[in-house]
This record gives structure tokens, sequence and C-alpha cells, in this order.
């Protein structure tokens, strides 16, 4: 880091004093009139969030640090104009409550649940430009940006397209606070939540046992006169959301003044991280994501290092704030017991206090034989199985898992109960960039995290007893 952007991180914050450090990842837009004139219409438009919401997810993402609860955060790996249906927001959601209730109930412990929905719009690409046959045009970064389609006007920024993101997300907060608060996360209906195309899949046997086994204790509970009706906790539940801030204009625009505190917080979504890709300590995206007060992540893989960890922490949570920073990690099912280690010691040695969460994902993607990008559930599994086991054997807590998934019935990542198979892909690939957990691949990722959350929670007394 340069002395003068030392000092520039030491020196006041503002929303926009990220623009004097240099960033990664932001589109170049041809016409930047017209790029800050949407920003500060963005800039006038009511928060998404609230920072009341906000600082509660902090104190509970403060229980998972402090071993208490469980991070579940998943969806999409980015949302589409396209794709932005009821049906498809009412599916996923439905699949997030089944997870979560697996989690809680055969875990016997509290689940804090984040979507990845409601502004993920934004990607992260290994190159600027991509080429087919021969023809090199600007990648796709997501439809908050450019679009999809290969041609020279799709991938040409617009900022118009942040306008309709914005609405995109408002609406779908809408309707999800509608789900979480209006009756649909009751649970006496976790028999209902079942999707159809899963009810003959060997997940729904197991999944509907549990769902009798909660009838049964509700059944119980309204006998001695405790019933949904009177406790807003077994009728209703809290939802959050997340995404990764890669567009610091839009940000910007979203970051208020909360009238109680005084503390600027960022209301485009109650989460939001840095990814691998924009970490540098010395540039924009941390020099953001530092001034703001929401509970943040940050994406840890394999090029991060024991003393590069400890200085961005340094710079994102100074105050060794329980759940404001939760390190996403993201090694590959076969870097986890190589990085993971180190990463832990040099936290613990310090006396930090983060909530450690395993991605899985990004680490396991390849191409199958048929050329399709996919990611093989036998590796989605072994890096969160590898990923308790390093936390058991260093004696900290091993606090969420974090899931690109859909409540769709497609066919991106490979294996699963259903054995899906490279010919299989092209069936359903329907994801806009990376491979997504199908419906009943993410309950089986749920049955198996219950597992590993019941034998961690067991460890301490089984140790105690041997002793």
């Amino acid at each position: 880091m340069t002395s003068d952007r030392k000092t520039a991180h030491q020196a006041a914050w503002s929303p926009d004093s990220w623009r004097a450090f240099p960033v990664e990842q932001m589109p170049a837009y041809p016409d930047a009139r017209a790029l800050a004139t949407v920003e500060a219409q963005i800039g006038k438009f009511p928060p998404l969030v609230f920072a009341g919401e906000a600082r509660k997810l902090k104190r509970v993402l403060g229980e998972v640090a402090h071993g208490r609860a469980f991070l579940l955060q998943g969806g999409d790996c980015a949302e589409a104009f396209a794709e932005h249906a009821a049906d498809n927001i009412r599916d996923f959601f439905r699949v997030f409550l089944q997870m979560a209730v697996v989690m809680t109930f055969a875990a016997a412990s509290p689940v804090v649940k984040v979507g990845r929905i409601a502004g993920q719009f934004a990607k992260p690409r290994s190159a600027p430009n991509e080429t087919i046959d021969g023809v090199e045009l600007p990648s796709y970064r997501g439809d908050i940006v450019n679009g999809i389609d290969f041609d020279a006007a799709s991938r040409i920024p617009d900022p118009q397209r942040q306008l309709d993101a914005y609405r995109q997300s408002a609406a779908t907060l809408n309707l999800l606070r509608a789900f979480a608060t209006g009756g649909y996360a009751n649970l006496e209906n976790a028999h209902r939540w079942m999707l159809g195309f899963v009810k003959d899949s060997p997940q729904s046997g197991r999944y509907e046992e549990l769902a009798s086994r909660i009838t049964e204790t509700l059944g119980f509970m309204k006998a001695i006169g405790l019933d949904a009706e009177a406790h807003q906790e077994l009728r209703q539940t809290d939802f959050y959301t997340s995404h990764e801030a890669l567009l610091l204009g839009y940000e910007q625009a979203m970051t208020r003044v909360d009238s109680t505190s005084g503390d600027y917080y960022a209301t485009s979504g109650h989460m939001l991280w840095i990814g691998d890709r924009t970490r540098q300590p010395d540039h924009g995206h941390v020099e953001y994501f530092r001034g703001i007060k929401n509970p943040i992540g940050l994406k840890c893989g394999p090029s991060l290092k024991p003393d590069g960890l400890l200085r961005l922490i340094d710079l994102l949570n100074p105050e060794n704030e329980a759940g404001r920073l939760t390190l996403i990690c993201r090694f590959g099912a076969d870097k986890v017991a190589e990085h993971l280690p180190g990463l832990i010691r040099a936290v613990e040695r310090e006396g930090r206090t983060v909530v450690w969460s395993c991605d899985p994902m990004h680490g396991n993607t390849i191409k199958a034989s048929t050329g399709y990008k996919t990611r093989p559930f036998e590796r989605i599994m072994g890096e969160i199985r590898s990923f308790f086991q390093v936390h058991q054997a260093e004696g900290t807590y091993a606090g969420g898992v974090h899931l690109e998934m859909t409540g769709k019935n497609v066919t991106e990542c490979t294996g699963g109960a259903r054995a899906i198979s490279d010919a299989d892909l092209h069936d359903r690939y329907h994801t806009y960039c990376d491979p997504r957990l199908n419906a009943e691949q993410a309950i089986e990722v749920a049955f198996m995290v219950a597992e590993l959350l019941k034998q961690e929670r067991q460890a301490p007394a089984q140790q105690a007893a041997a002793e």
C-alpha cells in the first residue's frame, strides 16, 4: 500500500471516498454523464432495506459468531430480468424454508436465513472480453450492467439497467416480506412447502418424516395452549437479503444516513460482501465497505494468506464487533485442508471474532465432457465436510454455508440423489452464469449439514465424557 492510499484509508470516510482508489471488476460505461444522471436518480429513491433490519441481522450473526446459531445463505448466481416471476421467487423461498427447517429441527440450532436475492445482479468475470467464433465482445457482467445476448448492442454497459435492477429488487423484497410475515412461513405449512417435482425424489421421504414430527410437536404445543396464532415465531420468520457489491456507484447512490444513529448504511441489501477478485486492501471496494455499518462478508480464496486476512479484518472490523464480518471460504474440495487451518489459527491467535462460512460452489467449477460448466455434487459435499472437519480439529465453530441454488428443476450440477450426468446437463441448463444446485440437491445438502451440526454440538460433550 502506498503512503497516499494508507493515509486515505485512515482519513474520514464518505460514501464516495472509494473514488480516490483503484477499482477492479467495474464496467467501462461509454457515457459518463448518463451514468452520473442515473446514479443521481437512484440516490433519491427510497431505501430497499432499513438500518434497523441490518442491525438486527448483525445481532443474530453475532450469535452465529459465538456458536449459538447457524448461517444459511444462498440463492441465484445472478438474478435475471427475464426470470423475474412470482412463482420463481415463491419456489426459491419454499426450498429455503425447507432447508432451514431441516437444519433447525434436526440439529436443534437456530438458523439465520440470508438470501442471495433482491440485488444479486452483478457478476465478476475472469476476463473483460470473450470471443466466440472469432468475434470478441465485452463479457456479460450481469443484467444490471449489460445483456447476455452475444451481440455488440447487448454487451454495451447501460446505466439504465440499474433502474431496472432497483425496481426488480423492490418488487422481490415486497413479495419476500409478504411470504415471511404473512403466514406462508407458518410451521404448520411445512408439509405444503414440498415442490411437486421433488415429491418423488429420495429426499422427499426424509423431509416428509421430519415435517410429520414437526406437526406432532405443534399439535402437542397447541394441546397445552401454545399455538402458532399466539406465537409469531411459529407463523413467521426473519428473512434477509444479500449480494456481492461490485457496482460501487450504485451502492454509493443507495447509501443513506440512519436518522437514529447517524451512521451510514447500504440500503440495497441487508448484507453485502466483497468478492475474491475485489478484496485488495488498497482498492475501492475495501474502502467503501469499511465505512458502512451493515454486516458484511469477505470471500476468502486460496490466494489469501493469513497476514493478508488479518490486514483486511483490521480495515473492515477494527472494533472486533461480533456479527460484523463473515468470512466466506471458497477453496475447492481438495484445497480446504491446505488453506483453511492457517487462516483459522491467525484469526484465533489475534482474538478476532468472525463468522466462518463455507462456499462449496466457486472452488469446484469444472467443464464437463459435453462442454457445459458444472459443479460435481460430490465435490460440493466434500468441501462442506472438510470445512467442518477442519473447524472441529481447530476447536472452532463452522458457522454457515453459502450456496448458489434455485427452486427450479434445473440440471446444472452433476450428481446428487438422481445422479445427474454430463449427458443430462443440456436438459434444463438455464443459468445465466454459474451452475446452481436444484431444489432436490439443495435439500440433500441441508440434511448433510444438519448431521454435521448435530455432530459438532455433540463433540464437546463426548470429549468431556471421554476425559
